[in-house]
């Protein structure tokens, strides 16, 4: 279906553009009419806090390069890095709400990255010496069990948080000052650490001053995230395990 349009003095016959579109073509009235540009663009601008996202993980591509590969001077970049990364992840949420984007779509799509983040993150300093091994462990079996139980809820169409009824579970796994005060906490640890990986090489003397305190540091701040990261994950395993009385809610079937 489509309106006849008058521009420039003459008319033009228009299918299904948006109003956007029909603006623009009515200022430039020389230019032609292209549908498939228009709708292109549109689809383009609607997606911009998918775009964010997938911009969050190929960025994450590039700082696990620089850790394993990068000079000790250039990996004075990665604790700035690491912080846009995070960072980004507020910006996606953020635009998503701000421009109507918000979908089930895009909520699966920014936990499956934070996740992404946050698994490689540990796994690599892990890998590197840089945190101890059963950290990566925690991070990946908490993962797992509250992946699986978001999964069961997607393919419900719910969102991810949806289930959360009770009021102290809710703000703890999904308000967004806990989610904020968790991302924060990461960045802090992600940051701090990745700041003082090229120091041994970097500034030797220096380095024996204060490893110490900045080694003491760094383990508290892990420590301080593995037991956020568990005590948000009670809540969301709470909600499919009865307590009693018949449990009427559906079976999840896996592998």
């Amino acid at each position: 279906m489509g309106v006849a349009l008058g521009c420039g003095g003459r008319f033009v016959f228009v299918q299904a553009l948006p109003r956007d579109a029909v603006s623009r073509t009515c200022l430039d009235p020389g230019k032609p009419v292209s549908p498939f540009g228009n709708v292109a663009l549109t689809l383009r601008l609607r997606e911009m806090a998918n775009l964010i996202t997938l911009m969050r993980l190929l960025l994450l591509f590039v700082l696990v390069a620089m850790v394993y590969w990068a000079s000790p001077v250039l990996q004075l970049i990665n604790a700035p890095l690491i912080l846009l990364i995070i960072a980004l992840d507020g910006l996606d949420g953020f635009v998503a709400r701000r421009r109507g984007e918000t979908s089930l779509f895009g909520s699966i799509f920014d936990i499956a990255v934070d996740r992404v983040v946050e698994t490689v993150m540990w796994l690599v300093l892990a890998n590197v010496g840089l945190v101890p091994v059963w950290v990566a462990i925690v991070f990946l079996t908490r993962g797992a069990i509250v992946d699986t139980i978001r999964h069961s809820r997607s393919d419900r169409g719910k969102s991810a948080y949806e289930d959360l009824h009770h009021g102290w579970r809710r703000w703890l796994v999904a308000s967004r000052f806990m989610r904020g005060a968790y991302g924060g906490l990461k960045a802090g640890t992600f940051a701090w650490i990745l700041f003082f990986q090229p120091w041994p090489a970097l500034f030797p003397q220096t380095w024996l001053l204060v490893g110490p305190v900045a080694l003491a540091i760094s383990h508290g701040l892990v420590l301080a995230s593995v037991a956020v990261c568990i005590a948000r994950a009670i809540p969301v395993i709470l909600e499919v395990v009865p307590l009693g009385g018949t449990d009427d809610r559906p079976r999840i079937v896996g592998g």
